[in-house]
């Protein structure tokens, strides 16, 4: 069954889909954890839903709507500059308002609300080739825009202050980033589904930090285990009718266990 499943266009889709989310979510997701933005990742990811739900009420594709909302709210957040002991507060304040909006949206659409409630899910056997392309066209410019400011972004990252007393533009790298963490949230979305986003963006990268100390390194082995969580997942998912966002969290959590205990036996 499973030899017959892999000769199926939507396995294909999904395998590359996954791989595409994957290498995005397991490259930011280093320097989101480094940075403490896993809250803001749950904020940009719920608020996403209510772009979607949003996008459904005016009649464009929720899909649009899911990128438009995270956009808005990580330039939002990006743009405050908060401090770590306020960022917290601020966020959760925005998430509720942001989720009784979406609450809102939905109560005034009068068709039905599958191809949103979908996103609080995920869907990676449902992507087709038009998301496919999208998927790709975001993840190159995520991945082009972490090269190039992936200098300033890992000293600004490791040492803040040092970095601003240096001339680094914190404010605008701060901006960029939570841009980046939108689009990418936005794509892992439609993998692993809004209520379990953290999964590929924030477990992969946590576990890297465990295994190794030094940041290029650190984010090919989150990268590596974003792949190897969202690729078997979907995998264990043809195999066995359940959920393929329980199988990539599964998996991921499994290794991140792993590497908590490979932290704790090396000392």
């Amino acid at each position: 069954m499973l030899l017959q499943l892999l000769g199926q266009h939507f396995v294909h889709t999904a395998l590359i889909a996954g791989a595409i989310v994957a290498v995005v979510s397991g490259a930011i997701g280093t320097f989101v954890v480094a940075r403490g933005l896993s809250f803001a990742v749950h904020a940009v990811s719920e608020l996403g839903f209510t772009g979607a739900a949003a996008a459904l009420v005016v009649g464009v594709d929720p899909v649009l709507g899911m990128i438009g909302g995270s956009l808005l709210v990580g330039g939002a957040l990006g743009a405050a500059s908060l401090r770590s002991s306020e960022r917290d507060s601020s966020i959760g304040a925005v998430l509720a308002f942001g989720l009784g909006l979406g609450v809102l949206f939905l109560s005034l659409y009068q068709g039905y609300a599958t191809e949103a409630t979908n996103l609080l899910f995920g869907s990676i056997v449902g992507v087709d080739d038009h998301q496919l392309h999208l998927l790709a066209a975001v993840a190159a410019l995520v991945l082009a825009a972490l090269v190039v400011i992936y200098r300033p972004l890992l000293f600004s990252t490791v040492d803040p202050d040092v970095a601003e007393a240096r001339g680094v533009p914190l404010r605008a790298i701060n901006i960029v980033v939570f841009l980046l963490l939108a689009l990418t949230t936005a794509e892992a979305i439609q993998v692993v589904g809004v209520l379990l986003v953290l999964t590929l963006v924030i477990t992969p990268a946590a576990a890297a930090q465990r295994l190794t100390a030094r940041p290029a390194v650190a984010v090919l082995v989150s990268i590596a285990i974003a792949l190897i969580a969202t690729e078997g997942g979907i995998l264990l998912s043809l195999q066995k009718a359940w959920p393929t966002s329980f199988f990539i969290s599964s998996i991921s959590f499994a290794v991140y266990l792993a590497a908590r205990g490979w932290q704790s036996i090396k000392g």
